[in-house]
């Protein structure tokens, strides 16, 4: 038998699941699931003796008693200057070179304490290529059957990485959204674990480690801005929780404003944001784009997303696909060698007026899953 868990909730309807069941989403309003969970100071002064990954952070993050089976010593990722105010955080330097290693363990772990207890048989995910990727991994190291679904068209590297960790891949056509109805419907078969990075709370619970790594490499400080590309919002929505838990723990006095990025092409959150909307009324047209990681016509944790960027004294950025290209190029002449989406923030950055204090961007993904863009 499963011992207790901490809890699903609806932040919409306040609807509770135990996370020992692998319904996926709220059974009310099919909306997605937050976590209930209260996390503990984490004490800097004894982060050097621990474990160089981000399990380090143990007191910030839900229970995890198999995690020492699937870690692959993700996190801990190095922070670089760009410019005398713009540092860059090293997140393609992860097992599967990019950010979602952070959440992808998470739920591996989740995932391998189902199936210990005899409640899980396959694991389904959707992506248009790097969760998928860090998915197929992180299952591979647990031992799950996975199964990825990606859009028609996705990246061939990042098609065979998939592949080379053992799970089988589905490519869907139609859109990014078309793809995730697709694995929705195989998650609703008997014995399917949802591995979503945006409707299963545990994985910004991982990515918020992004944060602590910050904090923890400013010496208790945090940059005056921290910039995030947004899609699902994944990244974003990690960093906002873990500024809410060091605020709240009294482990810092500042809260660095939120800038979010999105391709121009593909920018419902932007649009609305700028509209003064509290969230999305409809998809936005799916545009083609070179930052294809963002590109989410529809993001379901929208109205959280907008509210974070709010709360934070933040704002949204778009930015041009030739302003990616030149990002991009801009970034390999420098030593550093980024996927498209991974470049949007600097390319933002680049263009946008200078803000007073430490910027931080993430460099996502490596450019060997990708290439230079044409």
């Amino acid at each position: 038998m499963l011992r207790p868990m901490t809890a699903y909730v609806c932040p919409r309807c306040q609807v509770h699941s135990p996370t020992s069941a692998l319904t996926w989403c709220c059974p009310k309003c099919r909306g997605p699931w937050d976590l209930d969970f209260a996390s503990t100071p984490v004490p800097l002064p004894s982060l050097a003796s621990r474990v160089n990954s981000l399990w380090r952070y143990a007191e910030a993050l839900p229970p995890m008693p198999l995690a020492a089976e699937v870690t692959l010593g993700e996190g801990r990722t190095p922070l670089v200057p760009l410019t005398e105010s713009v540092s860059a955080k090293l997140d393609f330097l992860m097992p599967t070179l990019s950010f979602k290693d952070r959440g992808a363990v998470m739920l591996a772990a989740h995932a391998l304490r189902l199936a210990r207890a005899g409640v899980l048989e396959r694991v389904v995910a959707d992506s248009s290529g790097n969760a998928g990727t860090a998915v197929a991994a992180y299952g591979a190291r647990a031992g799950l059957d996975c199964l990825v679904y990606v859009p028609a068209g996705t990246s061939p590297k990042k098609l065979e990485q998939i592949r080379a960790h053992g799970a089988r891949v589905v490519e869907v056509d139609g859109d990014r959204e078309a793809t995730a109805l697709a694995a929705r419907a195989a998650a609703d078969e008997p014995g399917t674990f949802y591995a979503s990075h945006v409707y299963n709370p545990y994985f910004p619970h991982g990515t918020k480690t992004y944060v602590y790594e910050l904090w923890e490499e400013l010496g208790g400080r945090l940059p005056d801005t921290i910039v995030v590309p947004v899609g699902n919002g994944t990244l974003l929505l990690g960093a906002a929780l873990a500024l809410d838990e060091l605020h709240r723990h009294g482990l810092t006095d500042t809260r660095p404003a939120l800038v979010a990025v999105q391709a121009e092409a593909v920018s419902p959150l932007a649009t609305a944001f700028h509209a003064g909307a509290d969230d999305l009324t409809g998809p936005a047209p799916a545009r083609p784009t070179l930052a294809e990681g963002i590109a989410i016509t529809a993001p379901p944790r929208a109205g959280q997303i907008l509210r974070a960027v709010r709360k934070s004294g933040g704002t949204f950025l778009t930015v041009t696909e030739e302003q990616i290209r030149t990002a991009q190029r801009d970034l390999a002449r420098r030593g550093l060698f980024v996927e498209a989406t991974g470049v949007a923030c600097w390319a933002a950055v680049r263009a946008a007026p200078p803000r007073p204090g430490l910027t931080v961007v993430p460099l996502c993904g490596a450019g060997a899953k990708t290439g230079l863009t044409p």
